[in-house]
């Protein structure tokens, strides 16, 4: 029995014009509201063009006996990726980290459908290359995660970074301990811990801000860094744990003591674990790492 052929998942998300139309439903519609505040739709309209015209380009360059998907990027939680699928994210570099956390192992390409206009950190082929990077002698850069696990099993994993705190981004109260015991009751604006492909994004502009900040890792060395934002210091918290690294058999250990508290990951607030009054989180180096087609 011969097995199957190999599946290519095509990942994009909405353009701006599909946002556009989804609010006021059609294009003269859209195109007023955009000229009532000095925009022209023309300029969605053209990215519009260039995300289908990569999408079209993209397919056209699997083998036609493969199989193949094609997912937004608001359903991948709710998609289940096969341990043979081949992850085409087309869009802005941040697309890599949406997908990121649903893969196990699986090679994802990053394509760009506006060159000059995304960083191509993540995304860094052109659509025409997808025939000669579908071939088996890939070579895969391997990157660091960061995963985010309850005391009641439940994990979360990230690419750039995990954020621990309220859900409306109000203080947080919590207990913050350190690898080794060192310990501290805080009240903040949450917790950033960070890879270093996160290094390029959120990380990079809490370091701006932040004097005595730790070096942040490279892309593939196995530690992550976080940061407390804006501790308050009172007299039932303090401030004086605010920055640090992880190596990959250390954990940061996080206790809640408010309402409302959550993690998630890479900007996907939707996609999130809350915790309780009580509960744990332990924060570090994940097992899993992204294969980035490179």
């Amino acid at each position: 029995m011969s097995s199957l052929a190999p599946r290519v998942v095509l990942v994009s998300r909405r353009s701006e014009l599909d946002e556009l139309l989804a609010r006021h439903g059609t294009r003269a519609a859209a195109d007023y509201y955009l000229r009532q505040r000095g925009r022209d739709l023309d300029e969605v309209a053209g990215r519009h063009a260039a995300l289908r015209q990569a999408l079209t380009v993209v397919g056209s360059g699997i083998p036609a006996d493969w199989r193949r998907g094609h997912i937004d990027r608001e359903d991948l939680p709710r998609f289940l990726f096969g341990p043979e699928d081949i992850v085409v994210a087309v869009g802005p570099d941040g697309l890599v980290a949406n997908v990121a956390k649903y893969l196990d192992g699986q090679p994802v390409i990053g394509v760009d459908p506006e060159p000059g206009r995304n960083p191509g950190v993540l995304v860094r082929h052109a659509p025409e290359a997808i025939p000669r990077l579908l071939q088996k002698n890939r070579n895969l850069e391997r990157r660091t995660m960061v995963s985010a696990k309850l005391d009641d099993g439940q994990e979360l994993l990230g690419l750039n970074e995990v954020y621990f705190g309220h859900v409306s981004h109000q203080s947080a109260r919590y207990t913050l301990r350190k690898p080794g015991g060192e310990h501290e009751r805080q009240s903040s604006s949450g917790v950033v811990v960070g890879t270093g492909t996160g290094a390029t994004g959120w990380c990079s502009s809490i370091v701006l801000d932040r004097k005595g900040a730790p070096e942040l890792p490279e892309p593939q060395a196995a530690a992550v860094c976080w940061f407390v934002r804006e501790a308050w210091p009172s007299p039932a918290t303090g401030a004086t744990l605010t920055s640090g690294q992880l190596r990959e058999d250390e954990r940061l250990e996080l206790g809640c003591e408010g309402e409302r508290l959550v993690v998630f990951a890479d900007g996907l607030e939707g996609d999130r674990l809350e915790l309780a009054w009580g509960q744990r989180v332990s924060i570090g180096v994940a097992e899993r790492r992204l294969n980035l087609v490179v």
